[in-house]
């Protein structure tokens, strides 16, 4: 097969996608509509998607909030109707600059438009598919998986034999990091509710707490990190689980405090920070990576971290599946699947 670089002058074709229009509720925004198919650009690789997943970020750009994401991504209406980020498929064509990939490849990483039949995204965008990885597990890796290690690792300064608290432990990077800290060595406790116990146990959690039982932040038990996937908690009471030199990484918060914005909570975190000793991260967003996304997928391949994958939809059913993660009791990851 040519590179599709080679021709551009062919008729265009069309396919599948989840596409919006103006920012509100899936239900309503979103809708599966015939699109043209992409054709990669010099440096891009077009996948045929075998499979994507749902993550806050997806909705938080359908709803346009909190509304200073709107500054980014269109006042009014969106600039990009794409949906999805979170790709995994096979190589169906590629540009002429494009070296490392050839059709047929099976690749996973991040896009936009992964709602779709078939997606473009940069060669420095993905990475070969670890054999023993299934397409599912593949697609759900990239946005978690990168916000669990750069949050561990680079704001948290993991070490062997750490004692790490993860809140929300069962959630789409929740289930990363608890895998992910144990592989650096730490001893991990893991906040989640009930349903949920057996499950983080069984991911390598060394202690589980049952948060509709018990009270994290009020049981004297003190951390050298604390990894926040949910915010729900003051800062003052987050502060009070740490060690003197301990480190609080804020990587997720509610829809209530997305709602209010990040902004007022960093802010709340800068000031705190200059009369106490901790480490109080004040805003953390994952930034996608070739070098990280490579050791994700060893991760996957070793059998360090294996992905939880809670509902599967098909394309057709992306209004749904959003609609459930924004929901927030989504166990693990939320996956399209396309055959």
């Amino acid at each position: 097969m040519e590179k599709a670089g080679k021709d551009r002058t062919s008729v265009q074709q069309h396919m599948r996608a989840a596409v919006y229009s103006e920012y509100g509720p899936p239900d309503v925004v979103v809708q599966i509509n015939e699109v043209e198919k992409p054709i990669p650009k010099d440096n891009e690789v077009l996948l045929k998607v075998r499979a994507a997943s749902v993550n806050p970020l997806d909705w938080h750009f359908m709803r346009g909030t909190p509304y200073l994401l709107r500054l980014m991504a269109g006042l009014r209406k969106p600039k990009d109707t794409r949906l999805g980020v979170d790709v995994a498929g096979q190589v169906e064509a590629v540009g002429r600059n494009v070296t490392q990939f050839k059709p047929g490849d099976s690749l996973f990483g991040s896009c936009r438009g992964a709602f779709a039949e078939y997606a473009c995204t940069a060669e420095s965008a993905l990475v070969i598919k670890p054999d023993n990885v299934t397409f599912e597990q593949a697609a759900s890796a990239p946005v978690a998986a990168f916000t669990a290690l750069q949050g561990l690792r680079d704001k948290g300064h993991i070490q062997p034999g750490q004692k790490v608290l993860i809140n929300g432990a069962a959630g789409g990077v929740g289930t990363f990091a608890v895998q992910i800290a144990k592989s650096f060595g730490a001893e991990v406790t893991g906040v989640c509710s009930t349903r949920n116990v057996e499950m983080v146990r069984s991911m390598g959690a060394d202690r589980v707490i049952d948060y509709t039982r018990e009270d994290f932040t009020k049981m004297g038990q003190r951390y050298d990190l604390f990894f926040d996937c949910i915010g729900n908690h003051s800062l003052l009471a987050c502060r009070c689980v740490l060690n003197p030199k301990g480190i609080y990484v804020p990587v997720g918060g509610t829809s209530d405090c997305w709602m209010i914005g990040p902004l007022a909570r960093a802010f709340a975190t800068l000031v705190l920070s200059w009369f106490v000793s901790q480490k109080l991260v004040k805003f953390f967003l994952a930034r996608p990576n070739k070098e990280d996304l490579t050791v994700v997928g060893e991760f996957m391949a070793t059998g360090k971290v294996t992905p939880v994958i809670d509902k599967r939809y098909r394309l057709s059913e992306v209004p749904e599946a959003i609609r459930y993660l924004e929901e927030g009791h989504a166990r693990g990851k939320v996956v399209i699947t396309l055959e």
